[in-house]
């Protein structure tokens, strides 16, 4: 099929994903000058980046009548002998994952919670294109882990608009006595004038609505970062009961956190990258599931090559970083650690093994990728460890090292603030090699609908700041015209624009 066929064709759904008035969607002003400050004022931009992060923690305890709600349901639902499932695409899907894992990891019945995300475990390392824009994809994945009538869905989006979310929860609200939750971040008026299917969610009395609106990204549209925490936040408190003394003292916590702690590392890694070298981000299982999350997640934000499969043909093309988990020297071991369950992929005919668990297998997360990626990567790898011991966690990379100690948290509230720790972290490291401008994510992927919407009208963004108008629709032919042949790791954003100016 041709570009002009294939832009027609997204121009045909257009309407329904033009998201560009979502709050998620739009830049933030503390934020504006990120990418200059990554390169030039470090400090700055660690400051910022940690205020905005604080707020969530506000936003929380505004909404705390609310998550009481929300804990109260959860918590009878398992009294009950329901199950809790937890949903979402991408982001949100790995948070899902990694909510499963820190029960599991916390010594809770293993079975009680039970999550999913769009493509399933395999989509956890590496996107499987276009899922979540299929809401049937939802509703088949939910029923397949057997959803019954007396369990609970969680659906967790960023923006309160994925088909694959909307699709699930719609079929939990039939299924199930219980009625499903949906977790967003976007006001309810927008979202309606907006969006239909997030109308018909939020106008459906027999879903319940949490609304966890915290204002703009730190980068525009990477929900990855504040939507994900608050959202992983209030699923905590509900899953594991907190009270509300909960989040205050872990935002405490994070508040005594030094906006330097991390200048070192963002600096030292930066310059490996630039020095062709690359990471191999080694940890224990106790905290893969968010190293793992943070580092897959560059991978689509910033137009960066994905995880290497370690399959035996000889591998020409490999991501910057990857991950090696302690102590675990068998690949089916490591995942099955990692998850803290046996894996769930899909063995579906029609998705042509891009899911099942041939394929996650063939990510080589365990001990013995530190000697594979020395052997077939050019540059230098350089160990990036963090490791939990005794309530504190260690991190070093090269000869920079710093201790975080967690006496008197429990694995949650570790794996929380690791998250915002990793999120920031890398979002700087890309802003110190030219990933994105300004705020603005100008090395985005488009790997579905809305992420094509969101890279045309950043390529609109920079076009007007040149004093240049073109219309939707040409950006969008222009677009679909850069991505025939493109590799996946091309600015898609910024070769658009080349075309147009």
């Amino acid at each position: 099929m041709s570009y002009q066929s294939k832009s027609n064709d997204f121009l045909k759904i257009a309407e329904s994903f033009k998201l560009g008035r979502l709050t998620t969607e739009k830049s933030h002003p503390k934020t504006i000058g990120l990418s200059e400050w990554a390169n030039s004022d470090l400090e700055r931009a660690l400051k910022a980046i940690k205020e905005i992060d604080l707020s969530l923690f506000s936003t929380v305890l505004e909404k705390q009548s609310e998550i009481e709600l929300f804990q109260r349901d959860v918590q009878e639902t398992l009294e009950c002998g329901g199950r809790i499932f937890l949903c979402g695409c991408g982001a949100t899907g790995r948070l899902s994952l990694a909510l499963e894992t820190i029960w599991n990891q916390s010594g809770n019945e293993k079975g009680r919670v039970i999550s999913f995300m769009a493509g399933g475990d395999v989509a956890l390392i590496h996107s499987i294109e276009n899922f979540e824009d299929h809401p049937e994809y939802g509703e088949r994945q939910l029923l397949d882990l057997g959803f019954s009538d007396n369990d609970l869905l969680v659906a967790i989006t960023e923006g309160g608009e994925t088909p694959f979310v909307i699709g699930a929860a719609e079929t939990a609200q039939r299924t199930s006595k219980r009625n499903p939750y949906f977790l967003y971040c976007n006001p309810d008026d927008i979202l309606c004038e907006t969006v239909e299917r997030s109308r018909r969610v939020i106008e459906n009395k027999s879903i319940k609505k949490l609304n966890l609106t915290t204002g703009e990204m730190v980068l525009a549209g990477s929900t990855r970062m504040q939507a994900s925490t608050i959202q992983m936040l209030v699923t905590g408190m509900a899953l594991f009961n907190y009270n509300k003394d909960w989040p205050l003292n872990l935002m405490k916590k994070f508040e005594e956190l030094s906006s330097s702690l991390l200048t070192p590392f963002i600096e030292r890694e930066s310059e490996i990258y630039k020095e062709g070298g690359g990471i191999i981000y080694n940890c224990d299982s106790k905290l893969g599931i968010s190293v793992l999350t943070d580092t897959t997640e560059r991978s689509p934000t910033f137009s960066l090559l994905p995880f290497e499969e370690n399959s035996s043909s000889a591998i020409s093309h490999h991501s910057l970083c990857y991950l090696s988990l302690l102590g675990e020297s068998r690949i089916e071991d490591a995942w099955k650690s990692l998850l803290s369950r046996d894996p769930r992929t899909l063995e579906w005919d029609e998705i042509k093994g891009l899911a099942a668990v041939d394929r996650l297998y063939r990510f080589d997360i365990s001990s013995e990728l530190i000697n594979k990626r020395r052997s077939y990567c050019k540059g230098e790898q350089y160990i990036f460890s963090l490791e939990l011991n005794e309530e504190k966690l260690n991190i070093a990379l090269d000869s920079r090292e710093c201790e975080i100690d967690f006496s008197g948290f429990d694995l949650l509230s570790v794996h929380i603030i690791t998250k915002i720790l990793l999120n920031t972290h890398s979002t700087l490291v890309m802003g110190r090699l030219g990933r994105y401008e300004s705020n603005i994510m100008t090395w985005v992927r488009p790997s579905n609908n809305k992420l094509i919407d969101r890279t045309i009208r950043y390529v609109d963004i920079l076009l007007r700041e040149r004093n240049i108008e073109r219309s939707y629709e040409q950006i969008c032919e222009k677009l679909f015209e850069a991505m025939e042949g493109a590799s996946k790791d091309d600015p898609l954003v910024l070769k658009t624009l080349e075309g147009l100016i």
